[in-house]
């Protein structure tokens, strides 16, 4: 049996009605924004500036996760952090309406860092370590962590389940991602206990918005507990990259330069997830238009070679 299309009840309609119900007055206006894991609005608002909507997947974080998600977010903001917090109502930030969560935050604008400076790429690394410094307060209860388990035994595993997966590469996907859960679990050996920290998670140039005031961070759907180096690899675009960022975050934050033989690790456990996270999705309309691609047996057949090249390369 197919399963249900999750926003299906979603309606420009119970979006403004949503909007309304936390007091605002909508003035009709409505922007969807590109997000695939959540659906996200633009609304405009009466006599003030539009609001970001943004409506939670069922299913997939506990109101505790989401509070927490919230909590940290707005624990950045206070210490004057640039990042952008969800709005309370009523001293509430996770709200509920006919049926879905939501959250609505400020509209922030920007434009993509230019993370060939290394200016820029200074200035986001001493931001990230004064993140890291209030993620180090208290851990993460209900958000989970980066580990093996989550981000690469179980996406593999919807793959395996999925219908997206040709029969006959069945065997070897499952011996790819069997080969990669070895090497990277000797290489997590190799370096050994890392610290643990609140994470923003996401932290690619795409959750970066650059304004002529500097940088500010957006979308902390993906917070967890990590090591330090999650929140920096995916900003380190080239060869000098990590250098300027480091260079930053060191004015605020010690850095342990054995994580960095974590990036591989975080690297391909990020390809199997974003794989494993289209076949769970794949019942959701916009993932089949979005990725056409992973219904053709060919992308199946080189993401098996690229897991085995990341594999030769841990090993």
């Amino acid at each position: 049996m197919t399963a249900p299309a999750p926003y299906a009840q979603l309606t420009p309609d119970l979006v403004l009605d949503a909007v309304a119900a936390c007091g605002l007055w909508p003035d009709g206006r409505l922007l969807a924004l590109n997000s695939y894991e959540n659906r996200v609005w633009q609304a405009g608002i009466e006599d003030a500036a539009p609001v970001i909507a943004k409506f939670y997947r069922p299913g997939r974080w506990s109101d505790a996760a989401i509070a927490e998600e919230h909590a940290f977010a707005r624990e950045v903001a206070e210490a004057e952090l640039p990042v952008v917090p969800p709005l309370a109502f009523a001293g509430r930030t996770l709200l509920h309406h006919e049926g879905f969560r939501y959250a609505l935050s400020p509209r922030h604008g920007g434009r993509a860092p230019e993370l060939e400076s290394d200016e820029q790429l200074q200035w986001l690394g001493r931001l990230i370590a004064r993140m890291h410094l209030i993620g180090a307060r208290a851990p993460f209860v209900h958000r989970g962590s980066i580990n093996r388990d989550s981000l690469l035994r179980q996406p593999a595993q919807a793959v395996l389940a999925s219908t997206l997966l040709p029969a006959h590469l069945h065997d070897a996907y499952q011996a790819a991602t069997n080969r990669l859960d070895a090497a990277i679990e000797q290489r997590e050996q190799a370096v050994g206990p890392v610290r643990q920290l609140r994470l923003h998670g996401d932290c690619h140039p795409g959750n970066v918005l650059w304004t002529d005031a500097g940088p500010h961070f957006v979308d902390f759907d993906d917070a967890r507990s990590g090591p330090a180096v999650q929140d920096l690899w995916m900003l380190a675009t080239h060869d000098r990259a990590m250098d300027a960022l480091l260079d930053g975050y060191r004015q605020f934050r010690d850095f342990d330069d054995g994580e960095l033989a974590l990036v591989p690790v975080l690297r391909a456990m990020r390809q199997v997830h974003h794989a494993g996270w289209i076949a769970t999705r794949w019942h959701d309309p916009a993932f089949p238009a979005a990725f056409p691609f992973a219904a053709e047996p060919r992308w199946w057949e080189q993401h098996i070679d690229d897991l085995h090249e990341l594999a030769d390369a841990l090993e």
